[in-house]
C-alpha cells in the first residue's frame, strides 16, 4: 500500500480526485484531505505520505508555500493544476509530473504510475519551475533534462543543437557534453520553438545562435560556430535562408 494526500482548494475537485483514486488505484491509500496551506502544514507535520498531491492555486497562498515550509519532504508530488499553456510550458521545462484539470482516467493513471517510480524534484527544479509560472511573460533561460539515470540541468544558452537518436534524444552542449534524453526531437522542438531553436532536419534543431553560415553547396547545410556541419532538409532551405536574412538585417 502507498499513502497519499490531497491538497485541493476546491471541495468538488477534491471530492472527485479523492473518489477516482479510491476506485482505480485501492493500492493508494488516503490518509488525509486539505484545503489550504494552512490545513496541509497541520496535516503534514504529524504525517508524511508516499504521495502528495498538490493543487498550485490554493486560496491562503500556493502549492509551493507548502514545500518551502517543510524543505526536506520526502513524498513524491503530483502537481495538480487548471489547464493552462503557461503552466504546461512550466511543467515541462522543469521536469516535473503534473495532471491538467479537468484530467482523463488515463493522465491520472499515467501520472500515479510515474509517481511510484520518480524521486522527489530537487530544489532547483522547482525553483525552475515556480519562476517561469510566476512570470509567463518571461522565458525560461534553464531546463531539466531527464537522462536514464538523472535529471540534469542546463541553461538554454548552452545547448548547440539536438539530434534526433530512434525516439530519444542528444543535447551537444557547448562545453562539448552530450545528454542522452528519453524523450523525442519533436517534444523538445515543440517546446523550444520560440527560443531561437529552429527544426532544420527530420534529425536536427539548432539554436540559431550557434549558427556561422548557410553554405548552399552539397545539399544545403549550416556551418556552426564550433566547426560542426548540419544538414538542412530541402522543404527547410526558404525558412532558413528567410530567418537569417532576418537576423543579419
Amino acid at each position: 500500500m502507498l499513502t497519499a494526500i490531497i491538497v485541493e482548494d476546491m471541495i468538488d475537485a477534491l471530492q472527485l480526485l479523492k473518489s477516482d483514486l479510491e476506485t482505480r488505484h485501492p493500492e493508494v491509500e488516503i490518509i488525509a484531505t486539505a484545503q489550504s496551506v494552512v490545513e496541509a502544514a497541520k496535516v503534514l507535520r504529524k504525517k508524511q505520505p508516499d504521495i502528495l498531491f498538490l493543487d498550485i492555486m490554493l486560496g491562503d497562498g500556493t502549492g509551493f508555500d507548502i514545500l518551502e515550509i517543510f524543505p526536506d519532504l520526502k513524498s513524491k508530488i503530483i502537481f495538480v493544476t487548471a489547464s493552462d499553456e503557461f503552466a504546461i510550458r512550466a511543467f515541462k521545462f522543469a521536469a516535473i509530473d503534473y495532471v491538467l484539470k479537468p484530467y482523463s482516467y488515463e493522465e491520472l493513471d499515467l501520472a500515479v504510475d510515474r509517481a511510484k517510480k520518480q524521486i522527489q524534484p530537487n530544489k532547483e527544479r522547482l525553483t525552475i519551475l515556480k519562476e517561469t509560472l510566476s512570470a509567463p511573460e518571461q522565458k525560461p533561460d534553464k531546463i531539466s533534462l531527464h537522462t536514464l539515470d538523472k535529471i540534469i540541468i542546463v541553461s538554454l544558452d548552452d545547448i548547440i543543437r539536438c539530434e534526433s537518436d530512434s525516439n530519444n534524444t542528444i543535447f551537444h552542449l557547448q562545453d562539448k557534453r552530450k545528454i542522452f534524453v528519453t524523450k523525442t526531437l519533436k517534444y523538445f522542438a515543440d517546446m523550444l520553438k520560440s527560443y531561437s531553436f529552429i527544426r532544420i532536419h527530420q534529425s536536427h534543431l539548432v539554436n540559431l545562435n550557434y549558427v556561422s553560415e548557410y553554405i548552399k553547396s552539397d545539399g544545403g547545410y549550416l556551418m556552426l560556430k564550433n566547426g560542426e556541419n548540419v544538414p538542412v532538409s530541402v522543404r527547410k532551405k526558404t525558412e532558413i535562408i528567410e530567418i537569417l536574412d532576418t537576423m543579419h538585417r
